[in-house]
C-alpha cells in the first residue's frame, strides 16, 4: 500500500517562476519534476496531510502529483486549496481549486467539485478533508500558493 502525502506551501520572489519554485520549496518538492495526473485515488493508497515533503528520492527525479496553484503580482490575496474524499471500496478523489480570492471561495469551489464528482461515481464515500493556503502579495513582487498530493516517492526519469 502506497502513501499519498499532501503538502503545501508559498513563496514571493520577485517572477512568476521563482515564486512557485519558492512555494515548492516551502513543501519541498522544488527538486523534483512534477508530473500532474487528473484527480483519482488508487484503491490501495493511504491520503496523509503532512505539509511539507519528507526526502523523496534523488533530485530531478519524477514525482507526480495533483496540484492546486496560484501566483499574482503584488498587491493582493492568492489562494490556492485541494480537496480529497475516499470511498468504503478503497478509490477516492482530489479536487482543486485556486484563484486571486478570498480562501472561503477557494475552499467552496473545492468542497463544491468534490460533491460533484462522488454524484458521478457509484462509490460510498465516508470520509472527505480540505486544504487551503492564502499568501498575501507585496508590491513589487510575486507571491505563490500551492497544495500538492504527492503520489508515493520519486522515480527515476531517464
Amino acid at each position: 500500500m502506497s502513501t499519498i502525502r499532501v503538502v503545501w506551501g508559498t513563496g514571493s520572489a520577485p517572477t512568476e517562476m521563482a515564486a512557485y519554485d519558492a512555494a515548492l520549496a516551502d513543501a519541498n518538492v522544488h527538486n523534483y519534476n512534477l508530473v500532474a495526473v487528473s484527480s483519482v485515488i488508487p484503491g490501495d493508497a493511504d491520503v496523509e496531510a503532512v505539509g511539507t515533503a519528507p526526502n523523496l528520492g534523488p533530485a530531478g527525479d519524477r514525482l507526480t502529483v495533483v496540484e492546486a496553484r496560484a501566483t499574482r503580482a503584488g498587491p493582493g490575496r492568492v489562494s490556492a486549496g485541494l480537496g480529497w474524499t475516499t470511498s468504503e471500496e478503497g478509490p477516492g478523489l482530489f479536487y482543486e481549486a485556486a484563484g486571486e480570492t478570498d480562501p472561503e471561495d477557494v475552499e467552496n469551489r473545492v468542497n463544491a467539485g468534490l460533491e460533484a464528482g462522488r454524484e458521478l461515481r457509484d462509490w460510498n464515500f465516508v470520509d472527505e478533508a480540505t486544504k487551503t493556503v492564502t499568501t498575501e502579495a507585496e508590491s513589487g513582487t510575486y507571491s505563490t500558493a500551492v497544495v500538492l498530493a504527492v503520489y508515493g516517492d520519486s522515480e527515476p526519469i531517464c
